[in-house]
């Protein structure tokens, strides 16, 4: 099949899968005569795979990790959930600096006087570096 059956079916675009063949987390694809990529059912399952890894936020070298997890059928699975639970633990960590940046943005909100005049706590805090 060709590169934009393949993306419909594995819920990418065709951009997306130039670029995983370019950052080399999946081979490049077979070429027809006419020099068209050639996709089969392996490919659109790769790009399944990491397509759904993406969409949990692993990054695109943690997707090649699992991959060759994945491909490896003699993986011990202590290793994939190793790497998915290093994952969580970054997922904490930026929840938790969201929230940090969220109770800051709200003191700062709370402080501002909201009316017609141009001083704002908001832009002093950002100016001063948070400084105040």
């Amino acid at each position: 099949m060709n590169i934009g059956q393949a993306a419909t079916l594995a819920g990418v675009t065709p951009k997306t899968i130039r670029y995983y063949e370019s950052v080399g987390l999946i081979a490049a694809a077979d070429r027809r005569t006419n020099n068209y990529r050639d996709y089969g059912d392996r490919e659109v399952a790769e790009l399944r795979f990491i397509h759904r890894a993406r969409s949990l936020g692993f990054s695109v070298k943690e997707v090649g990790d699992l991959l060759t997890l994945w491909r490896d059928r003699s993986r011990a699975s202590h290793q994939v959930r190793a790497l998915a639970s290093a994952h969580v633990q970054e997922m904490e960590r930026k929840i938790a600096e969201l929230q940090a940046m969220k109770r800051t943005l709200q003191t700062l909100i709370g402080k501002c006087h909201n009316n017609d005049r141009p001083d704002c706590p908001i832009l002093e805090d950002f100016a001063g570096g948070g400084k105040h």
